[in-house]
């Protein structure tokens, strides 16, 4: 066969295999388009997949009526923070665990306020006030509800007297807060003694009053029954927290001007010759211990 039969034999042959190549690389191209689009739809189906997850783990953690921290995310910060501090203990070869305190509070006086204004509006109020008592910690502390009007407050790397600092600051905001007001008119100006709410406060610190969740919490509990059985509107330490001589730490700072406690001292806001003073907003720089 000659040269140029064999050439036209070749191109003969080669036509319906490039077509067919021709095809071949259009199918795998859109082949390719198709599964770009599965994928891009996947990946969109996971995004709000993860964010239905995140969405319904908060709803989970968060408490409906005050729309803080629940029981069981304070029982998992706690248990995570106690570990924490374990681990830190381990780490620094420190004979002990880093400090961590756990601050209980109860708000009395919402009898008067559901009787005035109702469940719902009470709920209301009790939101407004639990917000509140959010900005007055740090953003590495939890506040939670624990049950009814009681909240309970985790506070890692705080010592005792750093716990002691934010149960004046929370007794004394429960006190002076200014409640939601309802009517149409101009708002009233604050009470002369108060909103009519108190809180009693106990803390307890690791690992001087307990090294488990538990136990820390038990010694919160009963240093708040001792706020409580002094009349409230003040807060107490385990006894183990105490200093040795037999003073409290509330006894320490009644001689001192601008005591936040009135167990501790007369209320600054209401003694005389004593000006006003505002409550100290907490923020993710402070340091409590």
């Amino acid at each position: 066969m000659s040269t140029p039969l064999l050439v036209q034999a070749l191109a003969a042959l080669s036509a319906p295999a490039l077509a067919g190549a021709a095809v071949l690389g259009l199918r795998l191209r859109r082949a390719d388009g198709a599964a770009a689009d599965r994928e891009a739809r996947l990946r969109e189906q996971v995004g709000e997949l993860e964010a239905r997850c995140a969405e319904l783990e908060r709803t989970a953690s968060c408490d409906p009526v005050t729309g803080v921290w629940n029981y069981r995310h304070l029982q998992l910060t706690l248990d995570r923070e106690i570990e924490r501090a374990r681990r830190a203990e381990q780490a620094d070869q420190q004979e002990g665990p880093h400090p961590l305190a756990v601050l209980l509070l109860d708000i009395t006086g919402f009898d008067a306020v559901i009787a005035e204004h109702g469940r719902a509006r009470a709920n209301a109020i009790l939101r407004d006030l639990a917000q509140r008592l959010g900005m007055e910690i740090r953003r590495s502390d939890t506040l939670g509800r624990y049950s009814g009007e009681e909240f309970l407050v985790v506070l890692p790397d705080t010592g005792a007297e750093g716990a002691a600092h934010v149960a004046e600051r929370l007794v004394w905001s429960v006190r002076r807060h200014l409640l939601l007001d309802w009517s149409s008119g101009p708002r009233e100006g604050r009470r002369a003694n108060g909103n009519g709410l108190t809180a009693a406060a106990g803390l307890a610190v690791l690992p001087t009053d307990g090294t488990h969740a538990a136990v820390l919490l038990r010694a919160a509990d009963r240093a708040l029954t001792e706020a409580r059985a002094a009349g409230g509107d003040c807060w107490r330490a385990a006894a183990s927290s105490r200093p040795l001589d037999g003073s409290d730490a509330e006894r320490d700072r009644s001689e001192k001007p601008g005591s936040l406690s009135p167990c501790a001292g007369e209320d600054p806001l209401t003694s005389p010759g004593i000006s006003p003073l505002p409550a100290t907003m907490a923020g993710p720089s402070d340091v409590l211990s």
